[in-house]
């Protein structure tokens, strides 16, 4: 995927079309989104092609409002013009309806979009400082249970959306050599850990996160029925001094190790490797931008980057694997197993001592 990037090839005038699109794509981004969220969009889809005078009617909006719009639309390819109507372009038809477009729109609007107004700063500094929207923390795990509810649920869509599909497919992986105790470190809500329990009945996961995050998958622990085989252990892997507990088969770390600077992972993993015992292995689940099959996949993956600059923590990014890889040497690990193209386009490494 690096080959994308090598060399420039555009010509003058697509630059020229390309840069004003940056200049002005705060104002595309809005006016996507309120032509979704004011229902322009989908009347337009409903009537097939249909005038200013016709949307305005359907959706109770001014013929102004909606003639703004559309004719911002025009311009940002969302629709285009046939006998004085609008009609929906493909790239409409995917930003109302696809999942994955909707999952990253609504987290950049309600968790990324103000932030990112600190992102030179951000960089300046080494720290969060987009953050500063929600709260005086130092880092965004801490604030999860306490954001406002729409920026804790498009996190939360967001987070699941990129790692829920993998997991069936990981835990054929997880369990082949039917471990009896997993360690899920940066569990979460526990959503892989019941996972794992619903597949084995004799299995027991323990979650290890902030205090916040524990909270919420004792909930779910309950919810689903599975209280009495999950466990749970407190801890804050940025403290160097905290060891992890050990006594377990398996270590499953998914889309956490990209929440941490190059340094804290290596520190991370070599706690991981003092934890295991001598046939455990442990499981990373990461999105590697360049192991992606699409360009749009590493595309979204490198913007991804940019919220752990201003709004995560300041100091970690979606990682390549040829960086990944040396990490885990220096922590004393090697790679047993790598298999790609898992869910949204993970990368599944088995590692061992």
């Amino acid at each position: 995927m690096k080959n994308m990037y090598d060399k420039d090839s555009s010509r003058a005038i697509d630059a020229i079309d390309a840069a004003n699109r940056i200049a002005f794509a705060p104002m595309i981004f809005q006016a996507s989104r309120a032509l979704k969220n004011l229902g322009i969009l989908a009347s337009i889809e409903r009537g097939k092609g249909l005038t200013i005078e016709e949307i305005a009617a359907d959706t109770g909006l001014t013929a102004y409002g909606v003639r703004v719009l559309c004719e911002a639309g025009l311009a940002i390819g969302l629709l285009y013009l046939a006998e004085e109507k609008f009609h929906l372009s493909k790239v409409a038809y995917f930003f109302m309806h696809n999942e994955f477009t909707t999952a990253n729109t609504e987290f950049v609007n309600d968790v990324c979009y103000n932030g990112m107004f600190s992102l030179d700063e951000s960089v300046r500094n080494g720290k969060p400082e987009g953050l500063k929207t929600f709260g005086t923390w130092d880092t965004v795990y801490e604030a999860l249970s306490q954001l406002p509810e729409n920026a804790r649920a498009s996190w939360f869509r967001f987070d699941h959306y990129y790692s829920d599909v993998s997991f069936d497919e990981c835990l054929n992986h997880v369990l082949a050599d039917h471990p009896r105790k997993i360690l899920d470190i940066g569990g979460n809500t526990g959503r892989f850990a019941i996972k794992c329990l619903t597949r084995d009945e004799n299995l027991r996961v323990t979650v290890a996160d902030l205090p916040g995050q524990l909270d919420l998958a004792r909930r779910n622990a309950e919810t689903s029925g599975f209280a009495d085989r999950m466990e749970f252990a407190e801890i804050n892997v940025l403290d160097g001094n905290q060891s992890l507990p050990a006594g377990y088969d398996a270590l499953w770390l998914s889309q956490f190790l990209d929440c941490f600077s190059e340094n804290e992972i290596v520190s991370i993993l070599k706690r991981c490797a003092a934890a295991l015992d001598r046939d455990a292995r442990i499981f990373i689940l990461e999105p590697f931008w360049d192991r992606q099959r699409f360009p749009t996949s590493a595309f979204c993956l490198i913007m991804t980057s940019l919220y752990f600059t201003a709004i995560a923590n300041g100091n970690s990014r979606i990682y390549t694997f040829s960086v990944f890889s040396e990490l885990i040497a220096k922590a004393g690990l090697c790679i047993e197993k790598c298999t790609d193209g898992i869910g949204m386009g993970h990368t599944l490494l088995q590692i061992k001592n």
